[in-house]
């Protein structure tokens, strides 16, 4: 907006905006090209190192004239401003050839020629020769090539310091740095060693802002051989990155990130930057395969059509619909979600349909559904730019999130206060507020804690509570009965330290909760994120700029999977199925008899086949051998059904237990929208043809509802959202060609506005419903903490994800090389283990051999560990203990005991 003020560009008038810079002023009026830069980057504060931008400024037509850097000037009413007058025409073309001079001229070989923006703006200033003459280059020729991806050449550095400045003020590593003075100036990494010795964490960030070649990647992702380029959407975690990806000669070249992508903003982590090639990778699943005789045999689609349609018709036929289940994946797009819960409901007429969602944040949609009426975020990422203060409970998205961690990191060294509730000292635990390193699985008696202190204090907003909420009176007499002793007892928490982080959450004016499955993976999952919402609204922190609770989703689509209706107990929309009103709905939209019964979630699935009361199970995408807990239970459920179709991109622990496996198609080979956990629906754009012999899963399923005697048109998303759009509320105004390059955040109203902060005036319930329960004990620890006198959490680590069947098919196996223990040296030290030693790890339902790592970030008595790599198989020590509510698996706290096992002695990890 105009302040109604004006300054002038070669002597015309033109409106400035207050807190502009000179750049951004002559950008606005006169187009991005305007002034020539070599230091400034869409994504990095103004510097000022490089004076191309430098234009000429009077504070009146006729009066004395200064040249000045226009990147870093505020502007001014009434500046006269020319930014190409002959003086700095002069001055820039000498700036240019100063820098040319001690840079290699070797263009036509240079992996970023024609996209070199020394060479662009060599070019615009008018540079025909060189007139100083050749200095010798006193940067290092020698390339570094250490690190999987990250390349540099330093010979062609030319100090504007952008890639230092990337690392610093994008993703807060601050891995570079500029060493030495004067014409020694120059570029080093860590403590002047090699990229894959440093901290550097792979993201990308300083290859992109680089202007030359002199950092890169392996993919010259900068060079301009390729065909063309596609925008599309992240298939690792709910941040939901926008993706830039090459193409060339039908295949994917590189990955850049787009800088006006309003969820990522030019920036990505290396699983989106660089961990692509799993998608064409040897291991592909390129046929179908029926088990004949014990083994998998290649098939045509048409014989695995008709195979699979004879069973699941022979099963429903002799033992009745509810004898068959699915599970669908938050792998794929909201469309393919939505077409495998119309499969089962509509074709097979069963409620038996869940997602990954139920072993990760089924507890945050039913607890928000219980506290505000809707289980979704409340705010945007954007808010972190208006908070004051910053609440991360059982969550490290650093690793697990990583342009969100980033975004919190960076809040957080800013000053922001920032309280971390986590067993782990995590990444942002350590530039942290305050770290309440609570024992695993005593969330709730943390924060009951937390809301005594406010209560007992006055901090509560009496004003929001009284307007927007109820169940204050019940709730406050529960908070205030509670005894603070027993509470720090039992968590191991300092009482003064949460309090006073309960003052600063009360206190700020503006709070914004994240939480992720530190919070959810528990036996009280649900109670905890209850009492997150009832924090947020006792502090009035709901429903405007900078405030409310904002669940970190796992995985890219945990969020539209639900949205669709892939549970048991809510369809499309999270309409209630045994609501007749509903039902109705339904059968009438999908014009067949849809069943009314509550469905089977994903852990009395395998209780049922267990029970010979599930034939068959449809699997998508999920290896639930390696990644749900107390893997000898899930074979064993697997191998009584007597069908079990997967549908995959590789061969996993599950499918050897597969009568059927359909090879389907990743992220880059197929069309959709995937929704983040933001709610914001975004498009993903098919970029390449699927392999061949694979399909999308969309249309795998188009053709099985097809072939059981269902019309149900081809895959298209252009189409499946007309049609989601008439049964999902929040998706009335949802229509491919208009979501644009940055998509749009549910409730999306029909004229197609949408929604960026959830509960502004009222909740979705009315009020907002306080509610309180009392801390249990888990029956893991009750049970066996006498022999198994040990926690063990699980955790995820930046370079994989879940199981790793992707990432371990690209180079981020050769950063992370395998799954290791987190153990505190006391604990190593009582029983004689050695950093790099391999420990038994013993619970009740099994035992696993892990390599050592012995840290502080652990307290005694509490290991952690991941489930990247089948090899170790970490889920057979997992227990059964699930979420009272929403049956999700406790990963968090599992009782063991250790010792130190046979094996090598050697450092653990691999740098």
């Amino acid at each position: 907006m105009g302040s109604g003020k004006f300054a002038y560009i070669n002597n015309q008038p033109y409106d400035i905006r207050e807190g502009e810079t000179i750049l951004a002023f002559l950008r606005r009026h006169m187009g991005e090209n305007t002034v020539p830069t070599l230091c400034d980057a869409p994504n990095l504060n103004p510097y000022g190192a490089c004076r191309v931008c430098s234009v000429d400024v009077a504070m009146a037509a006729d009066g004395p004239v200064k040249t000045v850097a226009s990147c870093h000037t505020p502007m001014m009413p009434d500046y006269h401003i020319f930014p190409d007058s002959p003086r700095v025409k002069k001055l820039r073309r000498n700036i240019i050839e100063l820098v040319l001079s001690d840079h290699p001229l070797d263009c036509l070989t240079c992996e970023v020629n024609g996209n070199c923006e020394l060479q662009d703006v060599a070019a615009e200033v008018g540079i025909r020769k060189v007139r100083y003459p050749e200095g010798k280059n006193h940067l290092d020729r020698q390339k570094d090539l250490s690190h999987p991806y990250m390349t540099s050449d330093l010979s062609k550095c030319i100090n504007c310091s952008r890639c230092v400045r990337a690392c610093d003020e994008v993703q807060g590593q601050f891995v570079l740095s500029m060493a030495g003075r004067g014409f020694d100036s120059h570029i080093i990494k860590g403590l002047n060693t090699s990229f894959f010795e440093s901290d550097c964490v792979s993201c990308g960030a300083c290859a992109q802002a680089c202007p030359t070649s002199a950092i890169s990647d392996v993919f010259e992702s900068k060079s301009v051989v390729a065909d063309e380029t596609v925008r599309t959407v992240c298939t690792y975690c709910g941040v939901g990155c926008n993706l830039d990806v090459a193409i060339d000669s039908g295949s994917v070249k590189s990955i850049q990130a787009p800088y006006d992508a309003a969820v990522n903003q030019g920036h990505t982590c290396l699983k989106g930057r660089y961990a692509f090639s799993f998608y064409n990778h040897t291991d592909r699943i390129r046929t179908p395969l029926i088990r004949k005789n014990g083994e998998l045999v290649p098939a045509t689609w048409d014989e695995a059509y008709d195979f699979i349609a004879e069973k699941l018709t022979a099963i429903k036929e002799k033992y009745g619909p509810d004898h068959i289940a699915g599970i669908s994946s938050a792998r794929c797009t909201n469309e393919e979600n939505y077409l495998m819960q119309k499969f089962m409901r509509a074709v097979i007429g069963t409620n038996n349909i869940d997602s990954c969602a139920r072993v990760c944040h089924s507890p945050t949609a039913l607890g928000m559904q219980r506290t505000f009426g809707t289980g979704a975020a409340t705010n945007s990422i954007e808010d972190l730019k208006y908070t004051k203060c910053i609440l991360v409970v059982g969550a490290n998205p650093t690793d697990a999130h990583p342009v969100t961690g980033a975004k919190i990191k960076q809040a957080a060294m800013k000053g922001i206060p920032t309280i971390v509730i986590d067993p782990r000292r995590t990444e942002l635990a350590k530039y942290a507020t305050y770290h309440l390193q609570l024992r695993p699985g005593t969330n709730v008696p943390l924060l009951q804690m937390f809301m005594y202190y406010i209560l007992s204090e006055g901090l509560e907003d009496q004003d929001f509570i009284n307007g927007r909420t109820e169940g204050i009176e019940e709730f406050r007499e529960q908070i205030m009965r509670l005894n603070v002793d027993e509470l720090e007892r039992v968590t191991g928490v300092d009482r003064n330290l949460v309090r006073d982080a309960a003052k600063t959450y009360a206190q700020s004016g503006a709070s914004m909760s994240f939480h992720g499955l530190g919070v959810t993976e528990h036996s009280q999952g649900t109670l905890t994120v209850m009492l997150i919402a009832d924090l947020a609204m006792i502090t009035g922190n709901v429903g405007r700029r900078g405030v409310g609770v904002n669940p970190l989703r796992g995985q890219n689509n945990v969020q539209g999977a639900a949205d669709m209706g892939c549970q048991p107990h809510q369809g499309a929309g999270y309409l209630d199925v045994t609501d007749p009103a509903m039902h109705q709905r339904y059968e009438t939209f999908y014009g067949a008899q849809v069943p009314m019964k509550i469905g089977y979630k994903i852990p009395e699935m395998y209780d049922a086949s267990l029970r010979d009361e599930l034939k068959a199970l449809w699997l998508i995408g999920e290896d639930v051998v390696q990644t749900d807990p107390n893997s000898q239970k899930i074979a064993a459920a697997l191998e009584k059904l007597e069908l079990l179709v997967v549908q995959e991109l590789f061969h996993t622990t599950t499918t050897q237990y597969a009568t059927v496996v359909l090879p389907g198609a990743s992220f880059l080979e197929k069309s959709g929208t995937f929704t983040n956990g933001e709610r914001r629906i975004q498009r993903v754009n098919k970029v390449v043809e699927p392999l061949e012999g694979t399909k999308a899963d969309g249309q795998i399923l188009v053709d099985i509802m097809n072939r059981m005697g269902y019309r149900q048109p081809d895959y298209n998303p252009d189409t499946m959202l007309q049609e989601i759009s008439q049964i999902v509320p929040f998706f009335a105004g949802v229509k491919w060609d208009e979501l644009g390059e940055n998509g749009k955040q549910w409730p999306v109203k029909p004229d197609g506005s949408d929604t960026d902060i959830l509960h502004t005036e009222t909740f979705k319930r009315g009020l907002g419903k306080l509610q309180n329960d009392t801390f249990r004990e888990t029956t893991e620890l009750l049970d066996n903490a006498k022999d198994y006198p040990y926690i063990i959490t699980t955790n995820r680590e930046l370079e994989h994800y879940n199981s790793g069947t992707m990432t371990r098919r690209t180079r981020n196996v050769q950063i992370l090389t395998e799954d290791v223990l987190l153990i505190h040296p006391e604990d190593a030290g009582r029983h004689q283990i050695l950093d790099g030693d391999m420990v038994c790890v013993e619970s009740p339902r099994g035992k696993v051999d892990i390599k050592a790592r012995l840290t502080d970030e652990v307290k005694p008595g509490i290991l952690s560990t991941t489930f990247h790599f089948p090899e170790i198989m970490v889920n057979n020590i997992t227990s059964d203990v699930h979420d009272a509510d929403a049956l999700c698996p406790e990963y968090k706290v599992v009782a063991v005991r250790i010792r130190k096992s046979k094996g090598l002695h050697k450092m653990a990890g691999s740098r």
